[in-house]
């Protein structure tokens, strides 16, 4: 446990330069005095780190030195063969760049490790598109992912759904996500550029990072121009940030519902991710002929009613009226159907 600590804190050196002795005990998640004990072992086995006094100071290795070892366990050399993910790499244009990096590894490995990771792509496959869909076309991915890189600016031409539908931005692209098989460019609006009517006179400031779907993407121009990164960005806590909100906004309204034993156990399946955990969070015991009531988050009436129409006879909607409403009005013209 200490030796595999050791070599992470060596690691961490190595590949971020200065870090303060807080910020090893974070990644570490040990104490500081934990860090210290640490440091001075490393010391004493030979590793050339030392301490740079003052508020900017912190631990780091003499310059240039460098160690070749990586300490690979087998779970973690098998577990890097999960994540090349050749679709998604070659929709980036780096498919043949993660067929070499994992043919470099393979060989670098010992051979009893060799064997074992080599069965992880035998016995393992990652597909990340979600069912009954098809993967976005998205002609642009590479064009954003070089812009992404390199801190160029791009100027889109982009559908939305707000009118008009077609609109031209000017952005700064800091990071790009896959999320179930759908592509999204994060990136902040040049704030030299046009954009949705800004106040009049107010002094143009870096504007927020925002989420764009890179299949929107209609037009892509690189411009010459270079841009600086937002100091402290982490791309991973902004779309966890943003994936919670989203999801939050789209489901404002409520429905109160009866389910049947049936619909139950039916809903979990065909209800959105949103709407089947709070079937699971919020159904209370059932009554005495086995209905359970229970209230649902909803994005509209529309939605729920279609959503709704999936549990057939399994589901009765109490409220609110007008979704009642519409669950009678569909009702009542199925059976005009099926009946006469």
């Amino acid at each position: 446990m200490r030796a595999s600590r050791l070599l992470s804190l060596l690691l961490l050196l190595q590949t971020r330069g200065r870090m303060t002795a807080r910020d090893l005990a974070d990644e570490l998640e040990v104490s500081v005095r934990t860090v210290y004990r640490d440091v001075e072992s490393l010391s004493a086995a030979g590793v050339p780190v030392y301490a740079d006094r003052g508020p900017d100071g912190g631990y780091r290795l003499l310059e240039g030195y460098r160690t070749r070892l990586t300490g690979l366990t087998t779970g973690e050399a098998e577990s890097l063969f999960l994540s090349g993910m050749p679709g998604p790499a070659s929709q980036l244009g780096l498919g043949d760049v993660v067929a070499a990096a994992e043919l470099k590894l393979m060989a670098a490995l010992p051979p009893d490790l060799r064997s074992r990771a080599a069965r992880i792509r035998e016995r393992f496959h990652l597909d990340a598109p979600g069912w009954f869909r098809a993967p976005d076309d998205v002609p642009h991915l590479q064009a954003v992912a070089d812009a992404v890189w390199n801190q160029q600016r791009i100027r889109v031409l982009y559908r939305r759904w707000a009118h008009p539908q077609q609109v031209e931005r000017d952005l700064e692209p800091i990071g790009v996500v896959l999320k179930a098989g759908t592509w999204y460019l994060i990136a902040r609006p040049h704030p030299g550029a046009p954009q949705d009517d800004p106040p009049p006179d107010t002094p143009q400031a870096p504007a927020a990072p925002r989420t764009y779907r890179v299949s929107k993407i209609l037009t892509l121009q690189p411009l010459p121009h270079r841009f600086d990164r937002p100091p402290g960005f982490e791309l991973a806590a902004y779309w966890d940030a943003y994936a919670a909100r989203f999801e939050a906004d789209s489901y404002r309204d409520q429905a109160t519902v009866r389910l049947s034993p049936d619909g139950l156990l039916r809903a979990p399946i065909l209800l959105p991710p949103v709407m089947a955990r709070a079937v699971h969070d919020n159904a209370g015991p059932p009554d005495p002929t086995g209905w359970t009531t229970l209230t649902l988050p909803v994005e509209s009436l529309r939605h729920a009613h279609v959503e709704f129409l999936k549990l057939g006879a399994d589901v009765e909607v109490l409220a609110p009226p007008p979704l009642r409403a519409m669950m009678t009005d569909t009702a009542r013209a199925l059976a005009d159907r099926y009946l006469h």
